[in-house]
């Protein structure tokens, strides 16, 4: 279904951003999809260290193709003053400056909150950092990684036993901070509608992290026993997790309720009496007791097909899901049905981009190229009305 390209609702915003890896330029790729002008400031001859993640987009690197469409590339060198000084011109005209450079880099290039309210006081600034300022570990380096292990991400998650801890199969901290982030930002810019001053917004990673972490924290409060490590299964129902078929594939299924634990027995295993065996008669006689009716559950999709299975869990209401590898998942049907693929333009030609999941009906979002390193700057400094020998001069000497 096509939506109108009607205006946008950041159209007008103007977003600098000094940012590299996932949590900064995923914030600031959103603000571009609502129709924010971002200019991405990078540095010359390298830019954004995610460029080099590796080289599986037909040459670009996934990480950076996924978190940087619509954006404007400018090399600056910010440890020379002349280049420095072009960014505070760019200042004295944005809305938002986002940054996640390492910790008290910002402050050292006077791009505190502070510095900078004084001088633009509407500017918004968002400041991104593995553990926030301030306390023992403001200093403290921080990738994703190691923000899961900190915030007790993988204590959960994995295989059981000692050696069973597993890491998200995607940068989720990074993604949790700048999800966070990007609110953050629309909120500071809905405050100065209201204010007409900037505001700080300081996002963490860890605690956005621990705030996605608050179910097993609380499962665990007052030092009660944490949600097992699980596998792929959920650790605290049951079941509910993926189960192998007789033609060698998986579904995966899971139950909330005692009405669809009986639906499940009935319709689904044709085994009506299991639903009245003590061992499994609760959620949590089932979790403790898993071990048992897993083996009940496989054997019974034993000598069942994946097509089987799942039009018995179709008609219990059980709800049920495909595990689909990252081929399934570009092919996937649903995605298809509702067009949610568009094709946007590259420094390796076009290719496919994942329309933003809120879909608005009054407007389209924003889907335009992802920037060659530096793409942007002579346009920028023109802008700017620096003049072009000017311009040439700072290419020289390394500054763009």
């Amino acid at each position: 279904m096509s939506q109108p390209a009607a205006i946008r609702p950041l159209q007008g915003v103007t977003v600098v951003s000094l940012e590299h890896a996932i949590a900064a330029p995923f914030c600031t790729r959103q603000l571009a999809d609502l129709g924010a002008r971002v200019i991405k400031v990078e540095r010359p001859g390298v830019g954004d260290f995610a460029r080099g993640y590796d080289q599986r987009v037909n040459g670009l690197a996934s990480h950076f193709v996924w978190t940087n469409r619509s954006k404007e590339s400018l090399t600056l060198d910010l440890k020379q003053a002349p280049a420095l000084a072009v960014l505070e011109r760019l200042l004295e005209s944005a809305d938002v400056l986002v940054q996640n450079l390492a910790p008290g880099a910002a402050a050292r290039l006077g791009l505190s909150f502070d510095a900078l309210h004084e001088r633009f006081p509407r500017l918004v600034v968002c400041d991104i950092s593995g553990y926030g300022e301030g306390g023992p570990m403001a200093e403290k380096k921080a990738y994703d990684l190691l923000i899961q292990s900190e915030g007790g991400f993988l204590s959960v998650t994995g295989s059981p036993g000692e050696e069973g801890m597993a890491k998200a199969g995607c940068s989720i901290a990074d993604i949790a901070a700048g999800m966070y982030a990007f609110t953050g930002v629309l909120s500071a810019l809905m405050l100065r509608d209201r204010t007409g001053q900037g505001s700080r917004v300081d996002v963490s990673m860890l605690e956005s992290l621990v705030e996605w972490m608050n179910y097993p924290l609380y499962y665990a409060y007052n030092g009660a026993p944490p949600p097992p490590r699980a596998g792929a299964a959920h650790a605290t129902i049951y079941p509910y997790g993926p189960f192998p078929v007789g033609d060698g594939s998986s579904v995966m299924l899971g139950l909330q309720n005692e009405r669809e634990w009986q639906s499940f027995c009935r319709q689904v295993l044709r085994q009506p009496d299991l639903s009245s065996d003590e061992r499994f008669a609760t959620n949590f006689q089932r979790v403790e007791n898993r071990v048992a009716l897993r083996a009940l559950i496989v054997d019974a999709f034993a000598v069942l097909d994946f097509d089987t299975v799942i039009q018995r869990l179709e008609e219990a209401h059980i709800a049920n899901a495909r595990v689909n590898d990252m081929q399934g998942v570009w092919e996937h049907p649903q995605l298809q049905a509702r067009e949610r693929w568009r094709q946007i333009d590259s420094p390796a030609g076009p290719l496919p981009s994942l329309l933003p999941p809120a879909s608005n009906s009054a407007f389209s979002p924003r889907m335009d190229a992802v920037p060659a390193l530096g793409e942007h700057t002579a346009s920028i400094l023109t802008e700017l009305n620096i003049p072009a020998t000017e311009i040439e001069a700072m290419r020289q000497a390394g500054m763009v």
